[in-house]
C-alpha cells in the first residue's frame, strides 16, 4: 500500500541521501573555492545542514560566502528534514509488514504451486474460499477492498491487497505457476479485462470467469475464459432444481459421506438426486427400462424405495415404478429436464369417444 502511495521507501530514502550528499559536496566545494581548508570546508557544510550553529570557521564577510551559506542553510536543513521523514517511513514500513505478517504470507504465496487464484472476494469470492479450504486446495485471494481483506486474512486465507486488472498482482499472485483463476467480479468489463490479462501472462492456465448478463460470456470466452458462470441463471435453476426434486434433502441429508459422494460423482460430470414419484406422474406404473428411456440417456436409475414396501437397489429394467415411490437418480445432463420427466402429469387415454 505504501509503494502505490509513496513510492518504494527504500527508493525515497536512496534519493534523500543522494540529495543531501549533493548539497554537502558542492557546498564544500564552494567554501574550499573560497580559500578555505578542506577540513574547514566539511566542518562548516556540517555544522549548517546539521543546524548545530557552534559559529562559523571563517567570517562569512563576502557576498559569495553569505549566499552559499544561506543556499547550505534552505537546501541542507530541508534535505534531512525531508532524510529524517524517509527514515521514518522505512521503519515503519518494514515493521507494519513485520506486524501484519505481510512478508510471511508473501514467501508463503511464492511457495505455492498448483494453486487457484481468486480475484474479488465478494459474495462469490468468500463462499469459494471456504469450499476451497474445505478441500485442502490451495489458493490466494486478490482483493483491493481493506474490509474485504481484513474479513479473508481473519480466516487464514492467503490474501494480497492489490487490483487484479494489474499485471502486477497477477504476478505477484504466482499467475504463472498457477493452475486455474476465477474471476467473479460483479463487473463484467473488470471480469474481461481480467481474463485477457490472465491469459497473456499464462496461456496453460484454466481460467473460470463470472457474467452478470447472457450477453458477456461470449465475450469471456473470446477474451480466453475455458468456463463462464451465470449466478443468476444457477440460481434460478437450483431453485428449479429444489421444486423438481424436494426429496432430496430429506432422503440424503448432508453428512459428510454423502457430500463426499455428491463431491466426487461431480467430478465425472454427474449428480444424485432423489424424486417421489407423485400420483398422476406420467411414469407411475411404467418400469424401470421405460422411464429410462424417455429420459433419452439424462439420467439411471439407482434404487427405489416403496413407502411401505421393500428397496430395490440396482433395480433391473422391469422393476414397475409406482405412484409415491422415492426413486434414486444418478443425472447425466441438466437435473432441471430429467426431473421435468417424473413431474410430468400422465397424458390423457381414448377410449372410444372418451377421454380416461
Amino acid at each position: 500500500m505504501a509503494d502505490g502511495v509513496f513510492g518504494s521507501p527504500l527508493l525515497n530514502l536512496a534519493r534523500t541521501l543522494a540529495f543531501v550528499g549533493a548539497v554537502f559536496v558542492l557546498a564544500s566545494a564552494g567554501y574550499v573555492a573560497s580559500g578555505w581548508t578542506l577540513a574547514d570546508a566539511t566542518y562548516m557544510v556540517t555544522l549548517t545542514i546539521f543546524s548545530v550553529g557552534y559559529g562559523e570557521v571563517h567570517p562569512i564577510d563576502t557576498a559569495w560566502l553569505r549566499t552559499l551559506t544561506m543556499s547550505t542553510m534552505v537546501l541542507g536543513c530541508t534535505g534531512m528534514i525531508v532524510l529524517t521523514g524517509a527514515l521514518i517511513q522505512v521503519f515503519a514500513h518494514y515493521q507494519l509488514r513485520s506486524l501484519l505478517g505481510i512478508d510471511r504470507m508473501q514467501s508463503q504465496i511464492e511457495r505455492l504451486s498448483g494453486h487457484a487464484i481468486i480475484c474479488g472476494y465478494g459474495r462469490i469470492g468468500e463462499q469459494l474460499g471456504k469450499e476451497l479450504s474445505a478441500a485442502r486446495q490451495g489458493f490466494v485471494i486478490l482483493e483491493r477492498n481493506p474490509a474485504k481483506l481484513a474479513e479473508a486474512q481473519a480466516l487464514g486465507y492467503l490474501c494480497l491487497a492489490g487490483d487484479a486488472t494489474d499485471e502486477a498482482s497477477l504476478k505477484a499472485a504466482g499467475i504463472e505457476r498457477a493452475r486455474v483463476l476465477a474471476t467473479v467480479l460483479p463487473d463484467d468489463a473488470l471480469n474481461v479485462f481480467i481474463t485477457l490479462s490472465a491469459r497473456s501472462l499464462n496461456p496453460r492456465l484454466e481460467i473460470i470467469a463470472r457474467g452478470e448478463i447472457p450477453t458477456t460470456e461470449s465475450k469471456l470466452i473470446h477474451a480466453g475464459a475455458d468456463k463462464v458462470v451465470l449466478p443468476t441463471h444457477i440460481g434460478a435453476e437450483r431453485i428449479a432444481e429444489m421444486i423438481l426434486y424436494p426429496t432430496t434433502a430429506r432422503f440424503m441429508g448432508e453428512s459428510q459421506p454423502m457430500r463426499d459422494l455428491k463431491r466426487g460423482l461431480h467430478e465425472f460430470g454427474l449428480e444424485i438426486e432423489a424424486v417421489t414419484v407423485p400420483a398422476d406422474s406420467a411414469l407411475a406404473g411404467e418400469t424401470v427400462g421405460e422411464a429410462e428411456r424417455r429420459g433419452g440417456g439424462a439420467f439411471f436409475i439407482v434404487q427405489i424405495d416403496r413407502p411401505d414396501g421393500p428397496s430395490f437397489l440396482h433395480p433391473g429394467e422391469g422393476v414397475w415404478i409406482e405412484a409415491g415411490d422415492t426413486v434414486v437418480l444418478v443425472v447425466r445432463s441438466t437435473k432441471v429436464a430429467a426431473g421435468a420427466i417424473f413431474a410430468a402429469p400422465k397424458k390423457p387415454i381414448k377410449v372410444g369417444r372418451t377421454w380416461t
